[in-house]
């Protein structure tokens, strides 16, 4: 399968001042995989090393950091020749071993000429967990789930993502209801690789579905694993409330829902560890959108899952009602093409969103964002509903060069305004705006 991320990968191993580079991200979003295929790609030979129950090289890292002797035992450890323009050093599930953290300030210093790739599955948890970091002598890049774009690779609509990419409006609006179909699927398969492979090997949406649970037990038994005894029973609580929070027509995230009486406190770290494996986005409210968004955020946020597949299997939601589309889902369908949208801008566009509401609570803009010194608000509508009173009533006060509005319905700006299809949206957001 394609993905996006090799790209910048390519673009950090021609760079002469390249430091060693973190891969972070939540676990099965295909880190390991896409390290050893781009290793297999663009160089000769790949030294992988696994520090997960890996006692030998919880040993060799207990030591200096005398970066030739660790070389040679990198080297006996893979039983690969490391040649320092020819191979890839793979680090993986360094999280195991906080020392290999802190040695790559020492290769980025003392052996700059070798390329070094490393990441974890709990890599956001362990960095604030007190470890000595190595501050400006590493990169960081971040992966996430397969986009729509990447989804219509690996299913061989390659085609179709080509047309989009032309931006033939016309075209675009012919094809329209087969793109359409096809997100709707993707809304229930989701961006997690395992799971998009799963659909083009079987084309079986309980087969799908399973796989999809597998992987969410999965995610819950790291809370019991990884996270502190004490933050755990909060974590399972905020992880089992997300859907329902996400159902309610104002999405903010209520502690009462949680339990009677529950305090934003009592919970500010559970958030914060499920945002550092990157199993949930936090997104946060700015009332008034002024650069920087960041400076202006207040307390209100909302919860997203890290995947509109996985938020299916968590609700439990069958195909039928994704795909066909139910009387009865009609409020649903606004949370899932949010977490559709969220995830676009976020993985394809590299956006930072927040949402907007004014003081008095009578209107909300679902996601706010900045690029290129422009703040931008963007509606979302599940369906072809075109009417956008809370987008009035932002214009009407601030004015803004471009809003957006991304809906089913085919490409349109009239004045103020772009309607831009929900199927196109990751591309418009990364190659339109600020052009």
């Amino acid at each position: 399968m394609e993905r996006y991320v090799t790209q910048e990968l390519a673009k950090w191993q021609k760079r002469k001042d390249r430091l060693p580079l973190i891969l972070n991200g939540a676990r099965q979003v295909g880190k390991t995989w896409i390290m050893k295929k781009f290793g297999a790609q663009f160089y000769e030979n790949v030294a992988y090393v696994n520090f997960d129950r890996n006692e030998r090289m919880q040993m060799v890292f207990s030591g200096d950091f005398d970066t030739k002797r660790l070389l040679k035992a990198i080297s006996i450890e893979t039983g690969e020749t490391l040649q320092a323009d020819k191979t890839l050093i793979i680090f993986d599930e360094i999280q195991e071993v906080p020392n290999a953290i802190s040695s790559l300030k020492y290769f980025a210093e003392d052996a700059p000429e070798y390329s070094i790739i490393a990441a974890g599955s709990l890599l956001g948890v362990t960095l604030h967990q007190g470890v000595s970091f190595p501050v400006g002598k590493v990169e960081f890049l971040k992966m996430y789930p397969m986009t729509f774009s990447e989804f219509l690779m690996a299913i061989s609509e390659d085609k179709l993502l080509k047309l989009i990419q032309s931006q033939d409006d016309l075209l675009l609006s012919s094809f329209a209801s087969k793109l359409i179909e096809l997100l709707k699927i993707y809304y229930f398969v989701g961006g997690m690789p395992a799971v998009i492979k799963k659909y083009v090997e079987t084309k079986d949406f309980d087969e799908v579905r399973h796989l999809q649970n597998q992987l969410l037990i999965a995610y819950e038994q790291d809370f019991s694993k990884h996270a502190p005894n004490m933050e755990i029973p909060r974590i399972q609580q905020i992880w089992n409330s997300i859907p329902a929070q996400l159902a309610k027509e104002n999405k903010k995230f209520v502690y009462g829902a949680l339990r009677s009486g529950a305090k934003g406190r009592d919970y500010e770290r559970s958030i914060g560890w499920l945002v550092d494996t990157g199993l949930v986005h936090k997104i946060s409210l700015v009332e008034q959108p002024s650069l920087p968004l960041s400076g202006y955020q207040k307390n209100a946020f909302k919860l997203y899952f890290l995947d509109v597949g996985l938020l299916a299997a968590k609700s439990d939601l069958p195909s039928k009602v994704l795909i066909e589309g139910n009387r009865i889902f009609v409020e649903f369908k606004g949370a899932f093409a949010e977490n559709y949208v969220l995830q676009e801008m976020i993985a394809a566009a590299k956006i930072s969103p927040y949402y907007w509401k004014n003081k008095q609570g009578t209107s909300e803009v679902d996601f706010i964002f900045q690029k290129e010194g422009m703040i931008y608000p963007l509606e979302v509508k599940a369906e072809q509903n075109l009417k956008a009173k809370s987008l009035k009533v932002y214009d009407e006060k601030y004015h803004p060069k471009l809003a957006l509005r991304a809906s089913m319905a085919d490409y349109e700006r009239v004045d103020w305004v772009c309607n831009i299809p929900l199927y196109y949206l990751g591309e418009y957001l990364q190659n339109q705006i600020g052009v």
